[in-house]
């Protein structure tokens, strides 16, 4: 149970207080626009984490990934990240037809910094610019056009603090493997062998289909 006795911020004065006022790099660093640098960091990034909110004010981040460039800079302050095969929950794309919000968070493997971009977000069936967004014969049936509305660099504090690059760190067996999960949580009707074969190294061979 949580302790009634916290101390909770309430106001931005408060919140001021305790953090103390951003640097003017830190202040000043918001550009609407995309630079050739973020142009740049987006054809070199495999991933991304794309966070919506619905009217309703829930919310949801889902992860993106393809290979590297897989998000298509069409201007300045366009660009467009395409859907693959999943779970079909379609957890953000439903927020977002209420809420066209959205906040993403790219990451260059080996790299402690990262690049967010906020923007207004519409939802896709189809357009010309499909056609390059296919990936061993998988294309699009969906996709995010999104209006850049704010691009910085975050710094890399948070990453190294969490050595997420340093192999040497890493305990994959530390949590439950993902057939465990999927069998405890999930309600999947098959064995924990036919799950671990599931999701073992053909698993991959599947990204697409």
């Amino acid at each position: 149970m949580v302790s009634k006795d916290l101390a909770e911020v309430t106001s931005l004065e408060q919140l001021g207080a305790l953090l103390g006022e951003p640097t003017p790099a830190a202040a000043d660093k918001v550009r609407t626009s995309l630079h050739e640098h973020d142009k740049q960091w987006l054809a070199a990034s495999p991933f991304c984490l794309v966070s919506t909110s619905a009217a309703d004010g829930s919310c949801d981040t889902s992860p993106k990934g393809d290979p590297a460039g897989f998000t298509l800079v069409l201007d300045d302050t366009t660009i467009a990240i395409p859907d693959r095969p999943g779970n079909r929950r379609g957890d953000g794309f439903r927020n977002i037809l209420s809420n066209p919000q959205v906040g993403l968070l790219y990451l260059i493997p080996g790299r402690s910094d990262t690049l967010r971009i906020n923007g207004r977000a519409r939802i896709l069936q189809d357009a010309p610019f499909f056609d390059q967004m296919v990936v061993k014969g998988n294309r699009p049936k969906l996709a995010l056009l999104i209006e850049v509305g704010e691009v910085f660099y975050h710094c890399p504090k948070a990453l190294l603090r969490a050595g997420i690059w340093k192999t040497e760190s890493w305990n994959p067996d530390a949590a439950p493997s993902r057939s465990r999960i999927a069998k405890a949580l999930e309600h999947r009707p098959e064995s924990l062998e036919e799950l671990d074969r599931y999701y073992g190294p053909r698993y991959g061979e599947r990204l697409y289909g």
